[in-house]
């Protein structure tokens, strides 16, 4: 099975890559395509991920909605995890902490980025992973933590 990010590093190069990397995810997570995120840039520990202000992300005062950001920012995190753990561990989502700073008038912009990456041992480890979510001009709307767990593969 190919990696998410030997994915994204073929394909990211290429005239249309970005788009058709983030159409690639969107199938194997079919929720994510909900907001139609185009991954921007992936490396280990970095994520930025768009998406556009479009009627099936409005809520009823015709701003993104709140739980459609928050899809963004699982997005540009699991994009971050995916590209940041070695293919001997796994990972998976523990909690989210939300804040809700502005609204978010625009198309949006995510991302995950961490301070740091850590040493992935035997033992399983708590990962916080901080996004920032901001709009065209680039004020923050949205800031998350996204906790997940991981740990080694089981053989």
């Amino acid at each position: 099975m190919v990696s998410t990010y030997s994915l994204w590093r073929r394909l990211s190069a290429l005239p249309g890559g970005k788009r058709l990397f983030s159409t690639a995810i969107c199938l194997r997570v079919p929720y994510f395509g909900s907001v139609l995120p185009t991954v921007e840039e992936l490396r280990p520990g970095y994520c930025a991920v768009r998406a556009p202000k479009w009627w099936g992300v409005h809520n009823h005062i015709g701003t993104f909605h709140a739980i459609a950001a928050c899809n963004l920012a699982e997005i540009a995190m699991g994009m971050l995890a995916e590209s940041t753990l070695p293919a001997t561990h796994r990972w998976l989502p523990k909690g989210m902490t939300v804040r809700y700073v502005a609204k978010a008038e625009t198309s949006l912009r995510a991302v995950a980025e961490l301070p740091e990456i850590p040493e992935f041992g035997a033992e399983g480890v708590e990962l916080p992973v901080p996004v920032v979510i901001s709009d065209r001009v680039g004020k923050p709307v949205v800031t998350a933590t996204i906790t997940i767990w991981v740990t080694p593969k089981r053989q």
